[in-house]
């Protein structure tokens, strides 16, 4: 693998002062974009290659549009219309994207095969999404909390529900930003083996399956879909989920100014209620999905030696 290149595959590839830089940066672009500013065309010419292997509604159009606003162009491929799904490589088809195309956004079911493109690609790597983790996302979380509550160094996250890859990325940022991360989940849905390798001995990382203490002193209440995509659904499973659900009850022991984030696709009245996410006073979850594009514009410059 080539680590002179900018791919970004997982938050812990960078270090703090390059995600505070993204950070900085999709703030600004968000500032010139609501002041309808167009943005500098600092990838003009820039050619983005997006591979899909799992559906897309937030990544793809946030980047899609990042680009496009940024001077950039982009293809989109849909793997199972590709060779690929007849047998070409990852190999080959690097090397061939490489002639077309300066960067590339995968979206995959096996975060392997994003090693394996940056193994074979001279272009950066973005993982728009793999089974592993979802850095993108939790990046323009963080932004989303900094706009709301400043710095969330030593702040209160809660993660409550499933243990996927989100939460992932969730871990690995309680590791580089510094905040406290409670994990509450139902004693039935076990820690995976990366969830355990990438907290093991953080003393700001706690696990715990006693949801009456899920919330209390929380600065944010994080939570995701009980089944994320790929995985089937189950009556028995659901059963194990549905005291973690988040509602007011919930709420009751954090703090008064809490903010509640959820990535989407949300299943109402599942994993949160639908008078929890549509409380302007408590839900920031559409300002997550904002902040995606902004956050990817700034990626895609960080990548691309921009910023």
């Amino acid at each position: 693998m080539d680590y002179n290149k900018n791919n970004f595959l997982n938050l812990s590839d960078l270090n703090i002062s390059n995600l505070n830089k993204i950070i900085k940066k999709s703030i600004n672009l968000k500032k010139l974009r609501f002041k309808k500013k167009p943005s500098k065309k600092s990838l003009d010419g820039i050619n983005l290659a997006m591979i899909f292997e799992k559906p897309s509604t937030r990544t793809r159009v946030s980047f899609e549009i990042a680009i496009k606003e940024l001077g950039g162009q982009v293809v989109i491929l849909d793997e199972s219309n590709t060779h690929l799904a007849r047998g070409e490589t990852i190999a080959d088809t690097s090397r061939v994207l490489d002639r077309y195309c300066q960067i590339f956004m995968i979206r995959t079911n096996d975060h392997n095969k994003l090693l394996e493109y940056s193994q074979h690609a001279k272009a950066p790597i973005i993982n728009g999404l793999s089974n592993i983790s979802h850095p993108c996302q939790v990046l323009a979380d963080i932004m989303t909390f900094q706009e709301k509550k400043g710095n969330i160094e030593k702040k209160n996250i809660t993660w409550i529900g499933d243990i996927n890859n989100v939460l992932y990325s969730w871990i690995e940022a309680s590791n580089i930003f510094g905040f406290n991360l409670k994990i509450v989940h139902p004693k039935e849905i076990k820690a995976n083996k990366n969830v355990i390798d990438v907290s093991r001995g953080k003393k700001n990382i706690t696990f715990t399956n006693k949801i009456d203490e899920a919330t209390n002193k929380s600065d944010c209440i994080v939570t995701d879909t009980w089944f994320s995509m790929g995985n089937k659904k189950s009556k028995k499973i659901e059963k194990y989920f549905l005291p973690y659900q988040v509602n007011k009850k919930l709420l009751k022991e954090a703090k008064k100014n809490v903010i509640f984030m959820h990535c989407l696709p949300a299943t109402r009245n599942k994993e949160v209620t639908n008078d929890i996410i549509e409380n302007k006073n408590i839900s920031v979850v559409w300002d997550e999905a904002e902040n995606r594009l902004h956050i990817q514009k700034a990626i895609l410059e960080w990548c691309m030696n921009k910023i």
